[in-house]
């Protein structure tokens, strides 16, 4: 259905709910899942994408910025990309910062259940992509809700996008 990763210029990780400082566990799942791609070479730096929700003391790419420092990537090789509030924004300023940065493709990190949305946001944009996805069995019901919210979201997505 999707290509998996492939070494690119960079890895994209998309945002996630948190907590104060904290991110979710499924943030730090596709946290976890960028680090060991980044390890492993499949891309020279981490893009972070994710804005600051209401209430939030600082934006999800701040905190995901914190915590892939503590687990020694270094300050140099991340990117952040704080303004997007959704797929469709987290993609397009990607995309902004994959250009400028004359990057050729990317891998993006995310939910497994999220990730037909972002490949057609990736196509609509023409944004070289490939994907990994995480999926957390110890969270089946918040997955499910996932991939329920996922239905909701794609309709949604066709109707206001898939046009433009």
């Amino acid at each position: 259905m999707f290509s998996k990763a492939v070494k690119s210029d960079s890895i994209v990780i998309l945002g996630c709910k948190v907590y104060e400082n904290t991110p979710s566990e499924f943030l730090k799942a596709r946290l976890n899942r960028g680090l060991e791609l980044y390890n492993k070479g499949f891309g020279d730096y981490i893009i972070v994408s994710g804005g600051k929700g209401e209430g939030d003391l600082k934006s999800e790419a701040k905190i995901m910025e914190e915590y892939l420092i503590k687990n020694g990537v270094e300050k140099n090789k991340i990117i952040t990309e704080d303004k997007s509030i959704n797929t469709w924004e987290n993609i397009k300023y990607c995309d902004q910062i994959i250009k400028s940065n004359h990057f050729k493709s990317v891998v993006i990190v995310s939910n497994k259940y999220h990730l037909k949305r972002i490949n057609m946001v990736c196509k609509k944009m023409k944004v070289n992509s490939s994907y990994s996805g995480v999926y957390l069995s110890s969270y089946k019901m918040e997955e499910l809700l996932g991939v329920i919210r996922e239905v909701v979201a794609s309709f949604k997505y066709i109707i206001l996008y898939m046009f433009k």
